[in-house]
């Protein structure tokens, strides 16, 4: 089939998705992953999963919802497909800024740190907070655990691979120190290097169900996820993460999102940054 051709079947599928299809996809985000999908996504769901109905040869949307609810495998794959995931390297800079000057230092008498990113992406949070780490820390014990429910983005995450572009909010000296630069069939991409890939855990972890048994942490990022839940949702996760900070331990959103209305647990030390009380 020609680009072209592509193109206009997957356009025509578009047009097929009815506002009780776009429901019921919707009821299933909210139930599998919290997320709420408002009016404004359904040309959204549509052109994420049009693609998919092409490779399976389906005659509609109709048709995708019924393989989905009857194939715990398809379902990941929805769900991987209607999952945002935009991230960069050091993106929202202050925070590891703060995690550099005040927490880690803070830290550095502690037997291991442990450091949870829990919307990890394609992974370049979680390596920019190893390199923060690395330079903080040095050979001192410490790790990190990274979790996604995106499947797909947690295979690239773990092979650490990214365009060369991707780069460009790297420090140069971090760069030189922590990455590689690709060669031959690889060239135009750098890598992780494999001491630092080896300090982090990646893990699929539904913050909307029961956590695993990954232990406690000293700081846990949980950056522009909330914005997908409702109130009560957020609440949810919250009360289910709290557990897992140290007292004392660091809790960093997005610099567009808050605790106002979902928890008073925790203090505000800067915005965006909160802290649990010590015990």
């Amino acid at each position: 089939m020609t680009t072209t051709a592509v193109r206009r079947h997957v356009t025509g599928l578009q047009g097929q998705l009815t506002d009780q299809e776009f429901g019921q996809f919707r009821a299933l985000m909210y139930s599998l992953a919290g997320i709420s999908l408002s009016d404004a996504k359904k040309q959204l769901v549509a052109g994420r999963l049009a693609r998919r109905l092409r490779q399976l040869d389906l005659d509609g949307y109709g048709s995708y919802l019924q393989r989905v609810q009857a194939d715990a495998g398809e379902r990941q794959i929805a769900v991987d497909l209607l999952t945002t995931n935009e991230t960069y390297f050091f993106r929202e800079p202050k925070h590891f800024d703060f995690l550099r000057s005040h927490a880690l230092p803070e830290l550095k008498g502690q037997s291991t740190v442990r450091v949870w990113s829990g919307a990890c992406s394609s992974g370049e949070e979680p390596y920019t907070i190893a390199m923060v780490m690395a330079e903080v820390l040095g050979g001192r014990p410490w790790e990190i655990v990274a979790s996604d429910l995106s499947t797909r983005v947690l295979t690239h995450a773990r092979e650490g691979r990214y365009p060369m572009d991707d780069a460009a909010g790297i420090p140069r000296p971090l760069l030189a120190k922590y990455c590689l630069k690709g060669i031959g069939s690889q060239d135009g991409t750098f890598m992780m290097k494999p001491e630092l890939r080896g300090r982090i855990n990646f893990r699929q972890i539904n913050l909307n169900a029961a956590l695993p048994d990954i232990g406690q942490f000293d700081v846990i990022f949980l950056r522009n996820v909330m914005i997908y839940f409702d109130l009560e949702t957020k609440r949810q996760v919250i009360r289910r993460i709290l557990p897992l900070l140290r007292p004392g331990g660091y809790f960093m959103l997005s610099h567009s999102e808050n605790l106002n209305g979902v928890s008073d647990a925790l203090k505000t030390v800067r915005p965006s940054i909160y802290r649990k009380p010590a015990a």
